[in-house]
C-alpha cells in the first residue's frame, strides 16, 4: 500500500521541495490550502483549504484523512513566517503574531495527529526550528521569532515523551538560511553558496521518513552549510 503523509506549507519556497521529493519517492500527499490558493495539479495530492488556527477545523481534515482508510504515517508541519525586532522593539502584538504563525500552526495539527498515530500503533511528526530559538546571538535581533520557534523544541520534546512507548517521535529539522529568492533578494549581497538548498532540506525530511532515519529518536537535525 502506498504511504501517505500529511504537509502543512507545502506550497511554499520549502514546502515545493518537500512535496517534490517525496512524490518522487512514491509518496500520496494530503496538503492544507489558504483561501484562494489554487491546488496542485497532480492526482497523487489531496488538498484542502484548513484553517490552521482553528483546531476544530485541523481536526475534522486529520479525522477525514484517516477515515479514507489511508496509511497515513507522517506530518510535516512547514507553515511559518519570520519578523526581525529585538527586545525593546518587541511588544506583545508582534510576540502573539509570531506565536500564532510558527507555533499554533503547528501544535492544531500535531495534536489530531497524535491521537491517531496512538490508535494506529505509531507515527512520526517532523517539525521545522530555527537557530535563532536555540542561540541567543542570532536571537536578539528577531525575539518574537526566536520566542516562538523555541516552542517547536519543547513540542516535540512533549510528543517523544508522551510517545515514548507508542512508537510515535518527533523530530525538529533546523535550516539556517535556505537559499529562495526572496531571501537572495532581500540580502543581495550574501555568499548564497553557503546557504542551505530548499532541496537538500527535503533530503533531509526525506531520510526522516525511511526506515533508518525512523529509528532515530528525540532528532534535532541542524542543517546549516557554512551560513
Amino acid at each position: 500500500m502506498t504511504k501517505s503523509i500529511l504537509i502543512t506549507g507545502a506550497t511554499g519556497n520549502l514546502g515545493g521541495a518537500v512535496t517534490r521529493k517525496l512524490l518522487a519517492d512514491g509518496y500520496h500527499l494530503y496538503t492544507t490550502l489558504v483561501p484562494n490558493e489554487k491546488a496542485p495539479a497532480d492526482e497523487r495530492i489531496h488538498a484542502k483549504i484548513v484553517d490552521l488556527f482553528d483546531e476544530h477545523d485541523c481536526a475534522v481534515y486529520v479525522d477525514e484523512i484517516f477515515d479514507s482508510g489511508d496509511d497515513v504515517h507522517a506530518g510535516i508541519l512547514l507553515v511559518g513566517g519570520f519578523a526581525m525586532g529585538s527586545l525593546t522593539e518587541t511588544n506583545l502584538g508582534a510576540l502573539d503574531k509570531m506565536i500564532r504563525l510558527n507555533f499554533y500552526t503547528a501544535f492544531s495539527m500535531a495534536k489530531p495527529l497524535f491521537e491517531h498515530f496512538e490508535k494506529k500503533g505509531g507515527g512520526q511528526i517532523i517539525l521545522i526550528g530555527a537557530r535563532p530559538a536555540l542561540q541567543a546571538s542570532q536571537g536578539k535581533q528577531a525575539v518574537a521569532y526566536a520566542l516562538s520557534k523555541s516552542l517547536i523544541f519543547h513540542l516535540a520534546e512533549i510528543i517523544n515523551q508522551t510517545g515514548k512507548d507508542k512508537n510515535i517521535h518527533a523530530s525538529v529539522v533546523v535550516p539556517s538560511t535556505i537559499d529562495t529568492p526572496p531571501n537572495r533578494q532581500s540580502m543581495p549581497d550574501a555568499d548564497f553558496h553557503k546557504w542551505v538548498p530548499a532541496e537538500n532540506i527535503a533530503d533531509v525530511i526525506a531520510f526522516l521518513l525511511t526506515e533508518s532515519g525512523s529509528m532515530l529518536r528525540e532528532t534535532v537535525v541542524k542543517v546549516y552549510n557554512e551560513s
